[in-house]
């Protein structure tokens, strides 16, 4: 049989545990806020949200529900576990190349992801073109980012709005992610690049198309998607 106090300190548990998970999520919200250089208002308006509902959420003053969780953490480029989790990633990990998550090979790109998630100050994207591979069609954009485009090996054009420009081994140039680009491998041999992108610009759902080369080779159901981003 319980005694009273049993069920005094019972009964005051659950709310001292949920403004636990409050104050968590507030913290994490700005953390990941901050570390993408948005402004409240900012936020708010990647999500459908007020400045002023986001600062009572990073405050641990209210809570929100499933749906505008994952808008947050989709404008954040992170899964909403990542919202709750109060560990830190090891701070040094080597991933091998066969351990990077990647892209179905589309175009004769073939992409993979560097950077570890949860995405905080930048992206790094690793990509290989067959000899007369491209990133599609069309040119892009994607957010509006500081982007830097490096060759590692291969001949390309790269394809900047109304500019074009030959990159070669070694070569790299930078620009805005919101100005349309576009890269074509014009060589006769493959091509390697690097795509280095502050402050990232991929949501969560972006992130979620990569996967494990394994899985890819396995016929996974994320093959039939293709990033827009890098």
């Amino acid at each position: 049989m319980k005694r009273a106090d049993d069920h005094t300190a019972d009964s005051g548990a659950a709310p001292n545990l949920e403004a636990r998970r409050s104050s968590i999520l507030g913290q994490r919200v700005k953390a990941f806020r901050t570390a993408r250089r948005l402004t409240l208002r900012e936020l708010g308006d990647l999500t459908g949200t007020t400045a002023s509902f986001l600062s009572q959420l990073e405050r641990g003053l209210s809570g929100a529900n499933t749906s505008t969780l994952m808008g947050i953490a989709n404008a954040l480029g992170i899964n909403v576990a990542d919202l709750f989790d109060e560990g830190e990633a090891l701070p040094h990990k080597v991933v091998s190349r066969s351990e990077r998550p990647a892209l179905p090979a589309s175009g004769g790109c073939h992409k993979t992801l560097l950077s570890r998630r949860p995405l905080r100050d930048l992206e790094v994207y690793s990509g290989e073109f067959d000899v007369g591979g491209s990133t599609g069609d069309q040119p892009y954009t994607h957010g509006n980012s500081h982007e830097m485009f490096l060759v590692l090996r291969g001949r390309l054009q790269l394809t900047l709005g109304q500019e074009s420009f030959i990159l070669e081994a070694g070569d790299s140039i930078e620009y805005s992610s919101s100005t349309p680009h576009k890269t074509v491998n014009i060589g006769d041999t493959p091509a390697e690049v690097v795509w280095i992108i502050s402050p990232p610009t991929s949501g969560a759902a972006d992130l979620d198309q990569y996967v494990i080369r394994n899985s890819l080779a396995s016929g996974s159901p994320e093959q039939t998607s293709e990033s827009s981003e890098g």
